[in-house]
């Protein structure tokens, strides 16, 4: 069985490597992957490194990405992917395609596939994210999609909703869980000294634009380093740096303006990997921002997480999160809270076991009935 994987970034990459070690180890299966969006953005890391690193069989780069951010920009960007997947299309046939997430270039290559028949499985659909356009995303990509992976059974009823039947959608987990049982995280010492981290407890940050309110994004960032200003005082952090969206380049600016005044107490990363990030995530006292890996692993870290807006809005959330507005002082009072907390020990909605195993049977008997 021919299938691609479509990856647009280092997000849905970490996300898939549970399933891409087993595809690989299975003969079943001729795997290429196609990497696209942001793996192929030195602004963002040049993450087809970490793919190339990887040793696939076979891998595809398709170069889409304009380095601004505005709207238009984004706008031609989906645009300009669309165009370079029609071609893709034209000259690549596989048996099935498999794609994550919600991001616009992983919509923009999906719908451009929907004139050539093409047969796509979507992971971690039926999701509601309602602070971010992502939102729309996403629901487009299940609409174009002929089978589904869903994190929870809530997730797989939505899906039911959206395609109007309940055939062909499969419960699984989230797949970013799905060996954590047996995850051992890098050493301390090499862990601290690789990313040269200072050897005090720290506060893990991400933050992204809300792309539903673009135009409160400045008045978002400011707050949000107003706050980060006060929180240093009492505990080191360290930030993982926003991701290609509509008007992210308005939460660096405020970042580099905090990591300017806080020099010694602010750590910037570009791009962990889902490896060191998972260390990074293990050896934090907690996590501050609006990114899904608070919302959707973190529990599974015994991490509480202050998930901060309504990027994540509608999302199924677990005893971890604690909810706060773009508040200066909302966000110091609750994180104070969850300083005198220690660790989350509640389950995590999200996690459910053999995530990958399961995709890849339920794979085979679909391709057995094709």
């Amino acid at each position: 069985m021919k299938i691609g994987v479509l990856t647009s970034s280092r997000a849905d990459y970490g996300i898939y490597l549970p399933l891409l070690k087993k595809i690989k180890k299975d003969s079943f299966f001729s795997l290429e992957i196609i990497a696209f969006g942001t793996h192929l953005s030195k602004f963002h890391g040049y993450t087809i490194n970490n793919i190339i690193e990887d040793d696939y069989a076979k891998h595809h780069k398709i170069s889409s990405l304009i380095t601004n951010d505005n709207e238009q920009d984004i706008s031609t960007s989906y645009a300009l992917t669309a165009l370079k997947f029609a071609d893709f299309w034209s000259q690549n046939k596989f048996d099935l395609i498999i794609c994550l997430g919600d991001r616009f270039e992983m919509n923009a290559a999906v719908q451009s596939g929907i004139p050539f028949g093409l047969k796509f499985a979507h992971i971690h659909g039926g999701e509601t994210t309602l602070g971010a356009i992502d939102n729309i995303y996403r629901h487009q990509i299940t609409l174009a999609s002929i089978i589904h992976f869903t994190a929870t059974k809530e997730n797989a009823n939505k899906v039911a909703k959206l395609i109007g039947d309940n055939k062909n959608i499969y419960t699984v987990g989230a797949l970013s869980l799905d060996e954590i049982n047996d995850y051992t995280p890098i050493e301390k010492n090499l862990f601290y000294k690789k990313f040269n981290l200072k050897n005090k407890p720290y506060v893990l940050v991400t933050f992204h634009p809300e792309t539903i309110s673009v135009s409160k994004n400045k008045e978002y960032a400011k707050e949000m380093r107003k706050s980060l200003v006060i929180i240093a005082k009492k505990i080191n952090i360290v930030i993982t740096m926003p991701n290609a969206d509509t008007v992210g380049s308005v939460f660096r600016e405020e970042i580099y303006e905090l990591k300017k005044n806080k020099p010694e107490e602010v750590t910037l990363i570009e791009n962990f990997g889902k490896i060191n990030y998972f260390s990074a995530m293990w050896y934090a006292s907690f996590l501050i921002g609006n990114t899904s890996s608070g919302i959707i692993e973190a529990a599974s870290f015994n991490k509480f997480v202050l998930n901060v807006g309504d990027r994540q809005k509608g999302r199924t959330q677990s005893d971890n999160v604690i909810d706060v507005a773009f508040n200066k002082k909302q966000i110091i009072s609750k994180t104070n809270s969850i300083l005198e907390k220690g660790k989350y020990q509640g389950s995590n909605e999200y996690f459910k076991g053999n995530a990958s195993l399961n995709i890849l049977n339920k794979i085979k008997e679909f391709y057995e009935k094709l």
